[in-house]
């Protein structure tokens, strides 16, 4: 598998973003995957916000959660199904022109699903996923990693339930999480800094591809 990041020049809010990846993808080769940073997703859409204290910013974590359970360093929170600090809420690389606050996307997997029928007909290919990408923390453990906040185009998961292992025993409970285990890979090699590469193609993953709608979290 190879993962090449995409150095670019800075996204703006409302700016297109099917106009911004052909600006920066020449080419894509059948059987590849764009990932896409759920930040430039998400200034596409225009979801950003201000606040001017810390009283609003926790009404905003509140508002933008399905849970919100107050923790000793950040608020502990559940959004579109998935356990992340703050409800994905991000102040990292936030021009002042645009407010103090990004929030996640409206529905990464609508979106994954939308970009990958643009580009199909924009390279004449067929088998092509999108990743969109954020990143996360794991409980006791230092430092984040990327994971997949929504795709399109590849079956997320590998289900090992019934198969053998080398000694013949049969799994009861194995899954493998693509989607997330690719997000993390191209979070790497994309930076979480400076780097501004927030697009990375990646090709000859062991991945199925589908063109069924997936809408796993």
């Amino acid at each position: 598998m190879q993962i090449q990041a995409i150095k670019t020049r800075i996204f703006k809010k409302d700016e297109n973003l099917n106009s911004f990846i052909f600006q920066h993808v020449k080419s894509l080769k059948e059987n590849s995957i764009l990932v896409i940073t759920s930040k430039i997703l998400a200034l596409s859409e225009g979801r950003v916000g201000k606040y001017e204290n810390e009283k609003q910013k926790e009404d905003i974590i509140k508002r933008e959660s399905d849970f919100a359970l107050e923790t000793k360093y950040a608020w502990l929170t559940i959004k579109d199904g998935v356990v992340m600090a703050n409800a994905g809420i991000d102040e990292s690389n936030v021009g002042s022109q645009l407010g103090n606050i990004i929030f996640l996307p409206k529905d990464s997997f609508i979106s994954a699903s939308k970009i990958r029928k643009v580009l199909l007909k924009k390279f004449q290919i067929k088998n092509l996923g999108i990743l969109i990408t954020d990143s996360r923390l794991f409980p006791l453990r230092l430092g984040v990693v990327g994971f997949a906040l929504g795709y399109a185009g590849f079956e997320g998961l590998r289900n090992y339930v019934g198969k053998e292992d080398i000694f013949g025993r049969k799994f009861k409970m194995s899954k493998v999480n693509i989607a997330d285990s690719l997000a993390t890979s191209a979070t790497l090699c994309m930076g979480e800094g400076n780097e501004q590469q927030p697009l990375a193609v990646i090709s000859d993953a062991p991945v199925v591809f589908t063109n069924k709608k997936v809408n796993e979290k």
